[in-house]
């Protein structure tokens, strides 16, 4: 499902679109991408999430797109609140993403960070990845497609490789 907000669900909403690439630049057809992110106040819908953050029982945060012919996918959601790290430290507001597709034996896992938001600077996973290749991680606003359209592509492989975590 695609949409992941219900019309009572609190929150900015946002579109999140992008394609699936090759190393080569082509696109991947037959992708599957699935997302799990906090609510807009940093909740998981989740019993592990004990946290004090408000609950929103219309959102469950989790959702899965194809990618058409074209390797395109894309999500309706809402932007994630900030999310504990440990006792002391937030997480910068990020979505999981996780990306099935022929050919991979193991589905490869990143995240999914807001170009525009100031907690990146001190968001300590995005800062765990190297320098060089953290713009992987970053969705950018939608150029001529309003301020509530986000692009992230992912690259499989190749030079500009999206950053997977090992988990």
């Amino acid at each position: 499902r695609n949409v992941l907000p219900q019309p009572e669900t609190i929150g900015q909403r946002i579109l999140i679109k992008g394609r699936v690439l090759d190393g080569d630049g082509t696109p991947i057809p037959d992708a599957m991408i699935e997302i799990w992110q906090a609510n807009a106040h940093g909740r998981y819908n989740h019993p592990a999430d004990k946290g004090s953050a408000a609950l929103d029982p219309s959102f469950l945060g989790f959702g899965r797109s194809g990618t058409d012919e074209d390797g395109y996918y894309w999500f309706e959601t809402v932007k994630p609140g900030r999310v504990p790290f440990d006792g002391e430290r937030l997480q910068a507001p990020h979505i999981c993403v996780t990306i099935f597709a022929r050919g991979l034996l193991n589905h490869l896992v990143t995240r999914l960070y807001f170009a525009d938001d100031p907690a990146n600077a001190l968001d300590p996973v995005l800062n765990s990845v190297p320098n060089e290749r953290q713009a992987t991680l970053l969705a950018y606003r939608a150029l001529n497609e309003g301020d509530s359209t986000y692009r992230f592509d992912i690259v499989l492989q190749g030079t500009n490789e999206t950053a997977f975590f090992n988990v």
